[in-house]
């Protein structure tokens, strides 16, 4: 009988750790908030520190619930959250600077006249989504002291003393040979990082190194970025359907198998995961603000937390007219348009609270939408589903707004935890030789199946007064 894992969720917004038995379910579970900073100028930080502690009480946490040891343990990050810190002592020499940062934009206007030739070489359109802008800001602007390494390298350095980081978290650096799998000379030239100690690029699955900081002895034996991990969870390991977790922003992630599918739609390709050595590839489409923009709601008053969103929204039968375009941090793929603010349109005296929440649903919907319509003309078939995860998913209202937009069935995940899941996967496959794929991966199946509840003309009159309220934001922009 295989032990139990202890698998780590480090996100933007807090650390979520479960302990999982493959025959006995979740055994435990921690959570530790992290706060970052937004900061004028669409600056997005958070202190370094906080990170690493939130990883060990989220997992001490989930260990003193479970009560019983565990054999391995599976680290999932942020992706392209990085720091400058010293190899030497593992101390941070700057804080970290947020995916959602966009103080690099400068450098990614500089780098136009090559940006057609850094995505065709791994995979990402210029800009300071990714981590290698941030990284070269820190360079120019912070210190040339140290490694600068997108975060899980530095939380893997304090675990375990490595200094590696796995194909797919540097998939989303800008700086990886995309059919390679390995580090660009061009790339880091380009970037002016040639003179950089990057660490070393591993499978998602092997042991990497062993960790004292839980208490007794655990092996690190799964490393992934998060929403690489969520697609594992979601058993969607070939071409087909596609996921989508609505965390702190909404990524919808394909796989496209052992071949990278660099198409024009506006995605991202980029690396699934490597397991044995053998590449797998996926495509990759962002919001930007999900969570964070229920949050803002929050903030102003109009609800009280996410729990929210359904009473207040089920209050009215439809938007009342009102669009929005909720761009509160920009427009991620396929627009890539990082300077665009968002909208709120079609106000009238009559407007309530349920409107603007139904217009917030639509809103995020919608974009997803246009990622899936995206990944579907990238593939040359329709997807056929789309499995969901992450704490938005609890609304039902958003949910069903997502299946009336995109027209198609929404498979709700049993756990919303997925990321955290898919780590787990993939330590008990490190730590297990012989483990295969299918072997390690627990049954799916879905908490509720949304189907749509309108035609398939009343989704596209609420899509194209989305499309519309996109297009005036962004010609607006062009004056």
């Amino acid at each position: 009988m295989s032990g139990p894992v202890l698998a780590v969720d480090q996100g933007t917004s807090g650390t979520k750790a479960l302990v999982i038995c493959p025959e006995r379910g979740v055994l435990g579970t921690g959570f530790a908030p992290v706060r970052p900073r937004h900061l004028p100028g669409g600056r997005v930080e958070a202190d370094p520190a906080e990170l690493y502690a939130s990883v060990l009480d989220a997992g001490r946490q989930a260990l003193a619930e479970a009560g019983e040891p565990v054999t391995a343990l599976g680290l999932a990050n942020q992706g392209e959250t990085v720091l400058a810190w010293d190899p030497a002592t593992g101390e941070p020499l700057t804080d970290a600077l947020v995916w959602q940062d966009r103080r690099a934009e400068p450098l990614c206007s500089g780098l136009a006249p090559h940006a057609e030739e850094l995505q065709q070489l791994t995979g990402l359109p210029v800009d300071p989504y990714f981590a290698a802008p941030k990284m070269a800001w820190i360079r120019r602007r912070l210190t040339r002291d140290g490694v600068v390494t997108t975060s899980d390298a530095w939380l893997v350095h304090r675990l375990t003393g490595a200094f590696v980081t796995d194909a797919a978290t540097a998939g989303r650096t800008q700086l990886l040979d995309l059919d390679r799998a390995a580090w660009s000379p061009r790339a880091l030239d380009l970037w002016g990082l040639s003179d950089e100690k990057l660490p070393s690029v591993v499978d998602a699955a092997g042991h990497v190194g062993t960790t004292t900081a839980f208490g007794p002895p655990i092996p690190l034996t799964g490393l992934v970025v998060d929403q690489q991990a969520a697609l594992l969870a979601q058993h969607l390991t070939g071409p087909g359907g596609a996921k989508c977790t609505y965390g702190t922003g909404a990524f919808l992630l394909a796989h496209t198998g052992d071949t990278p599918r660099r198409g024009d739609s506006g995605l991202v390709a980029c690396v699934a995961w490597r397991l044995a050595g053998r590449t797998g590839y996926c495509l990759d489409g962002q919001v930007y603000t999900a969570a964070s923009a229920v949050r803002w709601l929050t903030d102003l008053g109009v609800i009280r937390d996410a729990a929210d969103l359904d009473g207040v929204g089920g209050a009215v039968p439809d938007s009342g007219g009102v669009t929005f375009v909720p761009a509160l941090a920009g427009l991620a793929a396929p627009w890539w348009r990082g300077d665009v603010r968002g909208s709120l349109t079609g106000l009238g005296l009559d407007t309530g609270p349920g409107h603007v929440v139904r217009a917030l649903c639509e809103g995020l919907a919608a974009q997803v939408v246009e990622l899936a319509e995206a990944a579907a003309a990238d593939l040359g078939t329709p997807l056929t589903h789309l499995r969901v995860d992450g704490g938005l998913t609890r609304s039902a209202l958003l949910m069903q707004t997502q299946a009336d937009l995109l027209q198609r069935p929404v498979e709700v995940s049993a756990l919303t935890d997925a990321t955290a899941l898919g780590a787990g996967v993939l330590a008990r496959l490190g730590a297990e030789p012989g483990l295969t794929l299918p072997e390690a991966l627990p049954e799916w199946r879905p908490s509720a199946v949304y189907e749509p509840r309108i035609t398939a003309d009343v989704a596209a009159e609420r899509l194209g007064a989305f499309r519309s309220a996109v297009a005036a934001l962004l010609e607006r922009d062009k004056q």
